[in-house]
């Protein structure tokens, strides 16, 4: 039998290592999606990231005969278990071969380090919050991969499986062509809604016209995700490092909000799907792979839905449908040609019955893991 060594990421040596795994483990599979590595390394930058302020994290990677064989992550998110009551360990990030010899030791590292820190249960994939790319990829393996979801292999499955990991949540994604026509239901809502006086739809065309609105926008997404599973609110240095990490790529066309009394009441968030200028690029964005990645952020033809809230006292009243059709308008103007919803929670039964009104199917499903320890 092979040895199988664990070792925990130290120098900056390893933490390449860590980072570029991926890339020679889906060498041979045409269709992975890499990262965006200006993105991973400030992601596991102890420093930089700010959300190891509140969260405990640690770094494994697998040895086989010598040679790297797989990676996993483990995180205890205090902050998220403080508010949620519950004493929850996670595992993310993971990657290796079709071994289960090595997937077990690597989750079997990350189980004890979870367990001697107090946790009762461990669940995964999951980052840090809902914004890192969440649960393993289950069906759907036909269609393209995109940005900012999970890309891992099909075997991954039978080997969380193997180690006694079942269901804690799973989440779908909707594609649909973007709609000729709206359903007669929206356009009686949008009428209503662009009647209603007090309501005020704000679009963008530049990125100047933008930037005031994003900590609002920020703080809405704090307080309408509150119930989401894996969301962990951000503070104020958090979400100004988020607004300039986003800000840049960011097309301000698909993004709406909509006020009331002068205050933000929803906000609703779209860019164009630039997953093949990052592959095109290998995930590298300089010297040259940004001129891609922008190029294609021009020519898609594909519309990600990202993020959205509306607050709760204004559920109900067509906001979202307002800024929805606002959104679908926008890239129809842009002749783009197809919605994905990104990741929709399965019990998320209102925002599903909307995707499928304007007639997209779910193509593809995740699912976050869970296992008592």
């Amino acid at each position: 039998m092979a040895e199988i060594i664990i070792k925990d990421v130290v120098t900056r040596k390893d933490l390449h290592e860590f980072i570029f795994l991926p890339e020679k483990i889906h060498k041979n599979e045409p269709d992975w999606l890499p990262p965006i590595y200006m993105d991973e390394k400030l992601l596991f930058n102890k420093k930089k990231n700010k959300s190891y302020k509140y969260a405990d994290a640690i770094l494994f990677l697998a040895y086989k005969d010598n040679k790297p064989a797989g990676r996993i992550m483990g995180i205890i998110n205090k902050r998220y278990n403080d508010i949620n009551h519950e004493y929850h360990g996670r595992f993310c990030f993971m990657e290796c071969y079709n071994d289960q010899e090595v997937f077990h030791a690597l989750i079997k590292k990350v189980e004890d380090w979870v367990k001697e820190n107090g946790m009762s249960r461990i669940v995964g994939p999951l980052g840090f919050s809902d914004k890192d790319p969440q649960g393993f990829q289950t069906e759907g393996f036909e269609y393209p991969l995109f940005m900012t979801a999970a890309n891992n292999s099909p075997y991954m499955i039978t080997l969380i499986e193997n180690e006694g990991y079942g269901k804690k949540v799973d989440l779908v994604n909707y594609l649909g062509k973007l709609p000729e026509v709206f359903p007669e239901i929206y356009v009686k809502v949008l009428a209503r809604v662009e009647k209603t006086e007090g309501y005020k739809i704000i679009e963008f065309k530049k990125k100047k016209e933008l930037k005031p609105y994003i900590l609002d926008v920020l703080e809405l997404m704090n307080e309408t995700f509150m119930e989401i599973y894996g969301f962990v609110p951000l503070n104020d240095n958090e979400k100004n490092e988020f607004a300039a990490r986003y800000l840049p790529i960011l097309d301000p066309h698909f993004i709406k909000v909509v006020q009331a009394e002068g205050k933000l009441i929803g906000f609703a968030i779209g860019m164009p799907d630039v997953s093949p200028g990052i592959k095109a690029c290998n995930g590298r964005l300089l010297p040259f792979g940004l001129f891609k990645v922008l190029k294609e952020s021009k020519r898609s033809k594909k519309l990600l839905m990202m993020l959205g809230g509306v607050k709760k006292a204004y559920r109900g009243k067509g906001i979202d449908v307002l800024m929805g059709v606002k959104i679908l308008q926008s890239s129809i103007d842009r002749k783009m040609e197809l919605v994905d919803s990104h990741l929709v929670l399965e019990d998320n039964v209102r925002m599903r019955a909307e995707y499928e009104r304007v007639g997209c199917k779910v193509v593809k499903k995740f699912r976050i893991y869970q296992k008592e320890i």
